[in-house]
């Protein structure tokens, strides 16, 4: 047992915590005046509905008993056995420092999601379908990658600390319900958002690239060398893409966008949070620079050739930010910087790209079609408010609280 070990977790676990409310106030930012308390409401309602699944049955269900390399066992429901002794999976800090910081990437990853619905999403369905998806795709997939046993971690898939389990997971989720619920109301194709709070935005996304450190350099379970690495990897890509993504945005527009950067950033930072504890710096240059460039593609294409309703762009910032990040692991992954890890492609080892394509590929269509078939199954409860509550904004009509009394 390490007290700074234990130290450092807790303080990840808390920076990581803080990341799901900065995502209501990112996309909070982004919406109508009329629906920013019901984006940040439901962050907060992800919080509290997940943190008891996990407790109760989720945490036992990744990390559990290995059952055929699909599942973990109930072994550790109710968190039986989780205490202060260590784990197999962080020797030096009690098994409740790794259960809880674990607890909160599978807090944001259905808060993620959100991106694809708001404005129109029944609250009541809402409420439901977080615990199934939390259950049967997030549960799952994370045992996949992270758990002892997991099909995907033993063939030597390599995910530092989210971009498969989080990030595609996520990403590909959204797009699927964005396609299940349908458009908003007035939808116009190619028509950007009126955004009505930008410094909500920004204010979003500095928390969540502040809460990043915690997510990336907490995944080293130790205050160490590693996690030190991992720590500038993720600020480093996270000025790449924060960059490019002004670039393009001036070019487009002919002037230097502050969402575009604040959203740039974020896109860096989903990138290299599966390469962020196997690469080194200048291969975090490069990851950020070209997740960058896709993401802005996708959101880009997405917005001016489909129909597709994904208001608030999770599909391409998250699912292909991710995509990205997890098959450029495969390319600039170094044993040098962690033993524990591979060398990628650039280092003689083009196995390791395989592994990633295959992780990536299966990650996204498992949790695109389970999403896809569970909005289906929701359906006779209503997926989405009524046109009247719609356009009156969730604020009032579900919450009855307004955002703004000017």
């Amino acid at each position: 047992m390490n007290a700074g070990d234990t130290a450092w977790v807790l303080t990840a676990a808390a920076l990581v915590m803080v990341m799901t409310p900065a995502v209501g106030f990112f996309y909070g930012g982004m919406v109508t005046s009329k629906n920013v308390v019901s984006v940040i409401k439901q962050t907060l309602l992800i919080l509290a509905l997940v943190s008891v699944q996990w407790v109760v049955i989720g945490y036992s269900l990744v990390f559990g008993n290995d059952i055929g390399g699909v599942i973990g066992g109930l072994n550790y429901f109710g968190l039986s056995g989780v205490g202060y002794a260590p784990s197999v999976y962080a020797p030096t800090i009690p098994h409740l420092a790794f259960m809880v910081f674990q607890g909160m990437f599978a807090i944001i990853t259905p808060a993620l999601i959100i991106g694809s619905f708001v404005e129109r999403i029944r609250f009541r369905t809402l409420v439901i379908f977080v615990l199934l998806w939390s259950t049967l795709v997030y549960d799952p997939i994370a045992h996949w990658v992270w758990g002892t046993g997991g099909w995907l971690h033993n063939l030597g898939a390599l995910d530092f600390a989210g971009g498969t389990v989080v990030h595609i997971s996520a990403g590909f989720a959204g797009l699927a319900a964005a396609m299940a619920i349908g458009k908003r109301r007035g939808f116009q194709k190619g028509e950007a958002l009126a955004s009505n709070n930008v410094p909500f935005v920004l204010l979003g996304a500095a928390l969540l690239w502040f809460g990043w450190f915690g997510f990336n350099a907490g995944s080293a379970l130790a205050a160490s060398p590693l996690s030190v690495s991992a720590f500038v990897v993720t600020n480093t890509a996270a000025a790449a893409a924060a960059l490019t993504w002004m670039a393009l945005s001036w070019a487009e527009h002919k002037k230097p966008s502050a969402m575009a950067t604040a959203t740039g950033a974020v896109c860096g930072l989903v990138a290299i949070t599966p390469a962020s504890g196997f690469v080194g710096p200048v291969a975090s240059i490069a990851i950020g620079i070209i997740a960058g460039i896709v993401t802005y593609l996708m959101l880009f294409l997405r917005s001016k050739f489909t129909n597709i309703d994904d208001t608030l762009d999770v599909w391409a910032a998250h699912g292909m930010g991710g995509v990205t990040g997890a098959i450029l692991t495969g390319v600039f992954a170094e044993k040098a910087i962690n033993s524990a890890g591979n060398n990628g492609l650039l280092f003689g080892n083009p196995g390791q790209f395989g592994t990633q394509v295959l992780a990536v590929l299966v990650t996204l269509v498992y949790s695109f079609i389970l999403t896809f078939i569970l909005f289906k199954l929701l359906s006779p409860l209503g997926l989405r408010v009524p046109a009247e509550d719609e356009e009156l904004g969730l604020d009032i009509a579900v919450h009855g609280e307004e955002g703004y009394r000017l």
